[in-house]
């Protein structure tokens, strides 16, 4: 509704016209583009999820190419190591240019990499091809998590968007496997990334006419890059995520030279980068602040846990039900099910009582959701039924994930201010494939490690490991973690405003003296606070 007259603004669905559209601080935006944005936003999540899943579905793949057992652990972590590195850059590209044009670029370009893998001829081009794709989620995961963000107030509205919004995770998840086990068995595996590129082709399309750009209100924000912080960040992240992954399969372990190297060449470029983020930066990548809000430091690492958790059962339990329990690629599928009939359910019963129901209670649940799935792998006897062991550690990873993500989701943008909603989705999203692909190298080495008291064994020490990580993340969040109900209320750039209007005094010279106060804080306002 427009403000002024009262009367309805129709959608601008030529994508010349966009930039002059016009979103309302305190009603976000009208009817018809929040329902194209939130639709458009959500076919990214599901072509995400299907991108993320393809190599640990597709065991065809991984004969292909003569992949190891051991080694299979690198297509499924090169694609989350890239993402991770680069999220934080494209948040902060997003909080520049605007969601509109990261979103549509990061699709294109996925679209683009899904087609070139689908060409693959060996390994090597395989796994570049994996990790060059990873680029385009880096791109649009944190601009689309920005564009539904700024549209919706904290509320139930919000709570229930969200978490449809989590639903299609698990629905791309599930096209993954199965269209992963339809080309293995029936088709051909280039077939996985051709239609991969087909979702990503008409996610592309839908999102270029029916999103409006945001670019000239972001511009408006005067947002700058830290470079140096930047290169810092991502070739940190790189080498020591590399060293962990790569040491289980160099030929001396921890004391092959390139390992060791590149980890405390890691760890340094780490240190410069906290160094440079905290003191030196003047839009400083990451700043502290951000993890000022209540209880925001304890659940950033609990997600560590949790989220690596994911990344752990989805290959290792794929594995297992293929090498160990004998299921063909289509029976890996109807034996997912029961996370996608979860997927389905529990975010939508969040989003209806998140307002009624304590956060905590329901990370609580999670995280006896994610202990059961990786235990009852690990103590899974020889001959076991699937309906007794697999089926339930099912619905204890889809209850894990799903209700996990949708609970913090609401949480990090919900205390953010609007000029930083780019910066909380590159957060999410860069614990999310960071603690994926660090988890997946620890687990890989305990695999390896293992191998010679046999493969089932050293499948049993993973979920061993899956489980232990899953228990820290629980005892954090019962420790340190409280997550109110997600009732109606105030935006964080609302209650700021209102704190400084209560803070002005009525006589015209104390409240120019505020204004002067307010206008030269110690930060830029272009990186601390976006204008009123």
């Amino acid at each position: 509704m427009d403000q002024i007259s009262g009367q309805r603004r129709p959608v601008r669905w030529r994508f010349w016209a966009k930039e002059d559209s016009d979103i309302s601080n305190d009603v976000q935006t009208d009817e018809e583009t929040t329902r194209a944005r939130s639709v458009t936003t959500s076919l990214r999540r599901v072509s995400s999820t299907y991108t993320q899943q393809a190599p640990s579905s597709s065991m065809e793949l991984v004969d292909e190419f003569n992949i190891p057992d051991a080694s299979a652990v690198w297509p499924a972590s090169a694609f989350p190591l890239v993402v991770s590195s680069t999220l934080l850059i494209s948040g902060r590209l997003a909080d520049m240019v605007g969601g509109y044009y990261m979103y549509v670029g990061g699709m294109g370009w996925l679209c683009i990499w899904s087609v070139i893998a689908s060409l693959s001829k060996n390994r090597i081009m395989l796994i570049l091809c994996r990790a060059l794709q990873g680029l385009g989620p880096a791109a649009y995961l944190p601009s689309g998590m920005m564009l539904l963000s700024t549209v919706y107030r904290p509320g139930p509205r919000k709570n229930l968007v969200f978490s449809l919004y989590g639903t299609c995770a698990v629905f791309g998840f599930f096209i993954g496997i199965f269209c992963s086990g339809l080309a293995a068995q029936y088709l051909a595996w280039q077939w996985y990334f051709r239609i991969g590129a087909i979702l990503a082709a008409i996610t592309t399309a839908s999102s270029f006419f029916f999103i409006p750009s945001d670019a000239a209100e972001r511009r408006k924000q005067g947002v700058q890059m830290d470079y140096l912080g930047s290169v810092l960040i991502v070739v940190g992240l790189t080498l020591s995520v590399f060293a962990i992954t790569d040491s289980a399969h160099a030929s001396q372990g921890w004391r092959t030279p390139y390992v060791y190297v590149c980890f405390i060449l890691g760890c340094v470029f780490l240190a410069g980068a906290v160094y440079v983020e905290g003191w030196v930066a003047e839009c400083p990548l990451l700043p502290f602040d951000l993890f000022d809000a209540p209880y925001m430091k304890a659940m950033v690492v609990a997600l560590l846990f949790f989220y690596g958790c994911l990344g752990v059962f989805l290959l290792y339990g794929t594995l297992y039900m293929v090498h160990i329990m004998g299921a063909t690629s289509l029976q890996v599928v109807a034996w997912c099910t029961p996370m996608v009939v979860g997927g389905f359910a529990f975010p939508i019963m969040v989003g209806f009582c998140l307002h009624l129901v304590s956060g905590t209670v329901l990370l609580i649940i999670s995280g006896i959701g994610w202990i059961m799935a990786g235990l009852l792998f690990a103590i899974m006897p020889d001959g076991a039924s699937y309906w007794a062991y697999a089926f339930p550690a099912m619905i204890g990873a889809t209850l894990g994930i799903d209700v996990t993500f949708n609970i913090t989701n609401i949480f990090i943008t919900t205390s953010q201010p609007k000029h930083r909603q780019g910066l909380a989705g590159a957060l999410i999203n860069s614990v999310l494939f960071l603690s994926i692909a660090v988890l997946l190298g620890f687990a890989d080495v305990a695999q390896v490690a293992t191998l010679d008291q046999g493969r089932k064994q050293s499948y049993r020490v993973v979920f061993w490991f899956n489980t232990a990580c899953a228990s820290v993340a629980l005892l954090i969040i019962v420790l340190f973690v409280r997550v109110n109900p997600a009732a109606s209320d105030l935006t964080v750039d609302e209650k700021k405003r209102q704190h400084e209007l209560s803070q002005r005094q009525p006589e015209p010279q104390e409240a120019s003296h505020q204004d002067h106060k307010i206008n030269h804080s110690k930060e830029p306002q272009s990186c601390s606070s976006a204008p009123s």
